[in-house]
């Protein structure tokens, strides 16, 4: 089952769009411009690559600028892919999922109206596109996790999920009883994004008159290195410096808080989730501290496990019909999009 999801990633940033920008990108995903209200907006690869300041707020409710025009951008490119009608499931970090959840749900399940500007990837112009979405579903980002690894593994027994995101560290447990996990194990605390800041002040006390920003400095950490006026410098021992400083002070006071002595005894490991599960140096410290108490997992593209958790919910609720599922993670780094591949 691992191998039937086509992922799209696009950078989650965007910024006001220039007047003209003519077939500069090969398809939709690379050269998405889109209208929110009476703007257009560059986002994603298009908005790094033109754009001057492209950003993104981190952990956006449904009613903010960048998360209507990272949905409406995910929605443009699943239309392309998948044609009418979808359905789509999303969903929130578990500590703002409660009250994100039915606004997310009303602006999500409805007929969307698209403006957008063809002419950056075809010969088009502006054009409007009609997109329906006639299910779908909000769920805590870290119980999509649990569920994509629970059925793409084909696990029976219970586990636990550490969900390592840019913008939260959640934690659950998976019962082998529910579709999710319970909820009294899930919690929320800062993500990456809290390493990611003791990086700016590491090079901002070595290199003063640079200004960094987050777009840049989350590049670096996950390349080991940064260019800073035009020099290219290395900076893996101040990102094993940061990551260590957030697993010791974030994650495992996290785990010890989350799970009780009899989780641990019932689970089958800890299974890790999210973008800095691709961090050797995380994982490390994972194995070091665990070593002697439980096994520690790693599944393949651990940074799409919610959107495969989220193209599953979708699957079911449109009653096995692949062909309208759409799984969106809209992330503080990367908004993934997962469909079923179709034979």
């Amino acid at each position: 089952m691992k191998n039937q999801f086509e992922i799209i990633s696009i950078p989650s940033v965007f910024e006001s769009a220039p007047e003209v920008l003519d077939s500069i990108a090969e398809k939709v995903q690379k050269g998405l411009k889109v209208k929110i209200g009476e703007n257009f907006f560059i986002v994603g690869d298009l908005a790094l690559s033109e754009g001057n300041q492209p950003h993104k707020e981190i952990n956006s409710a449904p009613n903010d600028l960048d998360y209507q025009v990272l949905l409406t951008s995910a929605l443009l490119v699943s239309y392309s892919k998948l044609g009418n009608p979808l359905t789509v499931s999303t969903g929130f970090p578990f500590a703002s999922f409660q009250v994100n959840k039915d606004a997310a749900h009303a602006n999500l399940v409805k007929v969307h109206l698209v403006t957008f500007d063809s002419s950056v990837f075809s010969s088009g112009g502006i054009k409007k596109v009609v997109i329906e979405v006639n299910n779908g579903s909000i769920i805590p980002e870290v119980s999509s996790s649990a569920l994509a690894i629970r059925n793409i593994h084909d696990i029976e027994g219970d586990f636990m999920v550490l969900s390592l995101g840019y913008g939260t560290f959640e934690t659950i447990f998976s019962d082998a009883t529910g579709e999710f996990g319970i909820q009294r194990t899930a919690s929320s605390s800062p993500g990456i994004n809290y390493a990611l800041q003791a990086l700016g002040r590491e090079l901002f006390n070595l290199y003063p008159s640079t200004m960094i920003s987050d777009v840049f400095l989350d590049e670096g950490l996950r390349n080991g290195f940064m260019f800073i006026n035009r020099k290219k410098v290395d900076i893996t021992a101040l990102r094993l410096k940061v990551i260590t400083f957030y697993y010791e002070n974030v994650i495992s006071p996290s785990v010890k808080k989350a799970f009780t002595d009899r989780e641990f005894a019932r689970s089958q490991g800890i299974y890790l989730a999210g973008g800095g599960a691709l961090y050797p140096e995380l994982v490390a410290l994972f194995e070091a501290e665990f070593k002697d108490v439980i096994k520690i997992i790693v599944p393949e593209d651990p940074h799409h496990l919610a959107a495969k958790g989220y193209c599953l919910k979708s699957a079911k609720l449109s009653g096995g019909d692949n062909g309208q599922a759409v799984g969106i993670d809209l992330g503080n780094s990367s908004t993934i999009i997962c469909l079923i591949k179709q034979d």
